[in-house]
């Protein structure tokens, strides 16, 4: 008894999401995700460059610390 019962809200419960994806959820258009796609892309590559400076920062900091020791 308490398997078809978990079995039924299983298929409750997958039906519902089905439901929801398909007729609650507003998908972006393919421009928006265009953009958002290129936004990430250049977010991306400033953050490494930002990190790549901190490093190459650490770098020569350290270099120079223990050269001088």
């Amino acid at each position: 008894m308490q398997k078809e019962y978990t079995m039924e809200k299983l298929k409750n419960y997958i039906l519902d999401s089905i439901d929801e994806i398909r007729n609650k959820v507003s998908w972006p258009k393919f421009n928006e995700l265009q953009s958002s796609a290129i936004l990430v892309l250049v977010a991306s590559l400033i953050f490494a460059m930002v990190i790549l400076l901190i490093d190459m920062g650490f770098q020569n900091a350290l270099r120079f610390f223990y050269r001088e020791i």
